[in-house]
């Protein structure tokens, strides 16, 4: 019986040290939960500071923070960014050059594009 749990733990060991796509695959996934929370956290702050043309600095910041965490990050930063932009872009009727910007300020944070680029003067330093 010892000899069967000393298998099974020295199996845990090796799988969970081994570079296999079992681990990235875990690793990719928790990095996109991250990214969301990260694109979470910047869409409250913007709310939260309600500051008139900190959008893109958000939008930026979000994709930055998001982008961080590796390729699931960066994964779950473009696909929540597209989707709001497309749903934005039909609902808000800001037109398709505040979208464009918007999805310059997203591309530049994922890229990993320093977001103060677009911090607008007067932002409180907690952003």
């Amino acid at each position: 019986m010892r000899l069967c749990i000393c298998f099974v733990l020295l199996a845990v060991i090796v799988c969970a040290s081994a570079d296999n796509p079992f681990a990235r695959g875990g690793r990719f996934v928790l990095d996109a939960a991250g990214g969301a929370w990260d694109m979470l956290r910047a869409y409250r702050d913007m709310r939260e500071a309600n500051h008139i043309g900190a959008d893109k600095y958000f939008h930026a910041r979000g994709n930055y923070d998001a982008a961080r965490r590796g390729p699931g990050g960066a994964w779950a930063a473009r696909v929540i960014s597209d989707a709001r932009e497309n749903w934005q872009s039909g609902v808000s009727g800001r037109g398709a050059e505040d979208t464009r910007a918007d999805q310059e300020a997203n591309k530049w944070g994922r890229s990993g594009g320093d977001p103060n680029r677009y911090r607008p003067p007067g932002l409180p330093s907690k952003y």
